[in-house]
């Protein structure tokens, strides 16, 4: 069957490449056990908070002590050793003890941090104020869940399907489009139009034997995740896998489209960075948007890989159900609609 023989020809050849194929199935397990062996506790760098020579007051002592039950790490340091660590751009928050109370500061690059610590302090601040006064106060319990409900165990869980996502578009885009970029640059595509072989067996062995890419890929990465990290999928493996199969070709055909505007490798390469990059910093790989402009929350929506990925993780994190996500890859899969039309109206051998 021309077929079979096309897909076990287009295998061999992507083989051939070992750097490459090493890498292409290594690198996104290599960054699942990296991240998920940092941050295997569930729990991200410690917060430290720069204490400037405390006088030592009732209320200093009081405030320490309530700090020390907080994740602050709290780091006292003299008013010179304070500013010299200050000026090197190392603390996020320093708190200054004055004869009238405390003073705050927050580095303004490192606002994540510093404003963390900085709320952190402001309510063992209330507390100390509250049993000055003869008042106990009970903090709300909190508890680490998915949006599903379910714990989260770290944050290697959130991270799988953002890599997994992350890896699909990077098929699309690298395996696929500049690849047949460099097949047309070469004049290959000029020698398989004189040859027997009909065209679709070409295009189809390409995209079956990139599909078996994605789901080594997938099975790869579920397996890691489960042996070395503990974490498994809550979903349904078959709708995980369709969701799988649905970004594979949504990605390819994204992948197909770019290569249609370009002439050289060269080209191509600005082309699909230009794609690639926004989508990878702003489609929740490997962070939220929480803390971004709501505009460019719900713009993000638009991009392919910020509801694909929402689809994974709420079926791996959450057990949700495809049914839940149809509305976002609805828009995955009109992705994939307009970039097929686009790559065949666009096609050429030559």
């Amino acid at each position: 069957m021309l077929l079979w023989r096309q897909f076990i020809m287009e295998w061999k050849l992507y083989l051939r490449d070992r750097g490459a194929t090493f890498w292409t199935f290594a690198f996104p397990v290599i960054m699942l056990l990296g991240f998920g062996f940092i941050f295997r506790n569930g729990e991200g760098p410690a917060t430290t908070l720069v204490w400037v020579a405390p006088i030592q007051s009732p209320g200093d002592l009081a405030l320490e002590q309530a700090l020390i039950k907080s994740p602050v790490k709290v780091l006292k340091l003299t008013s010179e050793e304070a500013n010299a660590r200050w000026a090197k751009g190392e603390t996020s928050a320093q708190l200054e003890s004055t004869p009238s109370g405390h003073r705050l500061r927050v580095n303004s690059y490192l606002m994540a941090q510093g404003q963390t610590a900085a709320q952190i302090v402001q309510q063992a601040s209330l507390v100390t104020q509250a049993k000055a006064k003869g008042i106990d106060p009970e903090l709300i319990p909190v508890s680490m869940e998915s949006p599903g409900g379910r714990v989260a165990p770290n944050y290697a869980a959130f991270l799988l399907p953002g890599l997994l996502g992350l890896n699909l578009l990077s098929i699309g885009l690298f395996s696929v489009g500049m690849v047949n970029v460099a097949y047309r640059e070469k004049g290959k595509f000029r020698r398989l139009g004189v040859t027997p072989l009909p065209k679709w067996i070409f295009l189809m062995g390409q995209v079956l034997q990139r599909l078996t890419v994605s789901l080594v890929q997938s099975i790869l990465l579920l397996a890691t995740g489960r042996l070395a990290l503990g974490i498994q999928n809550q979903g349904s493996y078959p709708e995980f896998f369709l969701v799988v199969i649905i970004g594979t070709g949504a990605f390819m055909a994204l992948g197909f489209a770019l290569s249609s505007l370009a002439n050289t490798v060269e080209g191509y390469g600005a082309i699909s960075n230009l794609v690639f990059f926004p989508m990878m910093l702003l489609s929740g790989v490997y962070f939220t948007l929480d803390a971004a402009p709501v505009w460019l929350q719900k713009a993000v929506i638009a991009l392919p890989l910020s509801p694909y990925i929402k689809a994974l993780r709420g079926i791996f994190n959450d057990g949700a159900s495809l049914v839940s996500y149809l509305p976002g890859l609805g828009i995955v899969l009109l992705w994939g609609i307009l970039c097929f039309s686009v790559a065949v109206k666009r096609f050429r051998w030559t």
